[in-house]
């Protein structure tokens, strides 16, 4: 397999395997935001209120906090496909038992014990992704990764949401599983096994790289951004039904157009994030923050609001390629556990974005809400971000 060095020029090609991971990224990504969109079904069917069937998006995330960092200590040492295959087919199971859930309980356990596999997945597959590519494409091939949920929100999300709509949500977890189970396959034959001359990851060498200040920064910023981001995001359903005035079938278009977005950003943020990482982030941080200001101050204007959504989708992904390539970076020889925590990092957003928008919605303050709180989560992770700048320029490191 073709490695790209940071020798080897900016048209180079990226490795085969990382499009294939994409795929079951695809499928996982497809579970973990479908949710959004099925919402009012979910809350019919298991008679529940709209915040506690949000509070599964959360669940989810708790999930993957906790089960990346656990599941990279304890298969550090397991062929990195032997782990992405096992995490596949915990997924798999965790969809199967979450589509005959009869009650709210049983299907919070499912999502949890599935996020744990999510988080185990994403952080291998992430470390597989930088190991076969050099410095200069990192970001590169991380946007390329971050494709497969790209394409989840372009597609997964509006048709998970649209097969729930006419068949009911559980069908929606039956298809997210059979996706899981094709992704299992491309991982077999395309993720290569372990080579007797390659280096067995070292759990002391992994933790040394926590002592290092401005990952612990980087992670910050990833969790405020990502709870600003899919704070909002989590309750669009309900604001564009109940807020805005629009026919629940228009959903799923909206959702459409938030993930074509997303597929502009992960784009234009890949090819801009390896040569230009700071402005990058900064303008992705700021743009979003001035979005979701948008999107609740004319809620109530139907053809706005749906443009800014599309507008918010790639913003979002703008950002995400220096988030993650920057992580990488500050973690050097020792990726693993760095990964997994970063893929907590982000988990640690997506928890806490639904939970206080969830709260805020159940204390009264309607469903734009979440979209104001949006507005300070960025505020505060170009705060944090800005104070990781001024360290890498105090050491010239800024770009």
């Amino acid at each position: 397999m073709p490695v790209a060095t940071a020798a080897q020029p900016a048209t180079a090609r990226i490795p085969r395997v990382v499009p294939v991971l994409a795929l079951s990224i695809f499928a996982l990504g497809t579970s973990e935001f479908m949710i959004a969109g099925l919402l009012p079904e979910l809350a019919r069917d298991l008679r529940v209120g709209i915040p506690e069937a949000g509070y599964l998006i959360s669940a989810f995330a708790v999930g993957m906090i906790i089960g990346a960092p656990t599941m990279a200590v304890l298969t550090l040492r397991l062929p990195r496909r032997t782990t992405l295959l096992a995490a596949l087919a915990v997924f798999i199971v965790g969809h199967v038992v979450g589509a005959l859930a009869q009650d709210y309980a049983v299907l919070v356990v499912a999502r949890v014990v599935t996020a744990v596999a999510t988080g185990a997945f994403w952080a291998v597959a992430a470390v597989v992704t930088v190991t076969v590519v050099g410095p200069q494409m990192r970001a590169m091939a991380l946007s390329v990764l971050l494709g497969g949920l790209t394409v989840a929100n372009v597609a997964g999300v509006p048709l998970g949401t649209l097969l729930g709509q006419e068949y009911g949500w559980r069908s929606a977890f039956w298809a997210v599983a059979g996706l899981a189970a094709l992704g299992a396959v491309g991982v077999l034959v395309s993720v290569p096994e372990r080579t007797a001359d390659t280096p067995v990851p070292r759990l002391a060498a992994e933790l040394a790289v926590f002592r290092r200040g401005r990952l612990w920064l980087a992670f910050g910023t990833i969790a405020l951004y990502q709870s600003a981001m899919i704070g909002a995001f989590s309750y669009i359903a309900p604001l564009l039904t109940e807020v805005t005035g629009l026919d629940g079938s228009w959903v799923p278009g909206v959702l459409l157009g938030f993930g074509i977005g997303s597929l502009v950003g992960v784009v234009v943020g890949g090819r801009l994030a390896d040569p230009y990482p700071w402005p990058t982030l900064f303008c992705g941080l700021a743009a979003a923050g001035t979005l979701l200001g948008l999107v609740a101050l004319f809620a109530r204007v139907p053809v706005v609001v749906v443009g800014l959504v599309v507008l918010l989708g790639a913003v979002a992904f703008i950002a995400g390629a220096p988030l993650n390539a920057r992580v990488f970076a500050l973690a050097g020889a020792a990726p693993t556990l760095a990964s997994a925590t970063n893929t907590s990092a982000f988990n640690v957003g997506n928890s806490l974005g639904p939970a206080l928008g969830g709260l805020a919605i159940a204390g009264g303050y309607g469903f734009t809400a979440p979209a104001w709180l949006g507005v300070l989560l960025a505020a505060g992770a170009i705060v944090v971000g800005l104070v990781s700048w001024r360290l890498d320029r105090a050491e010239g490191l800024a770009s």
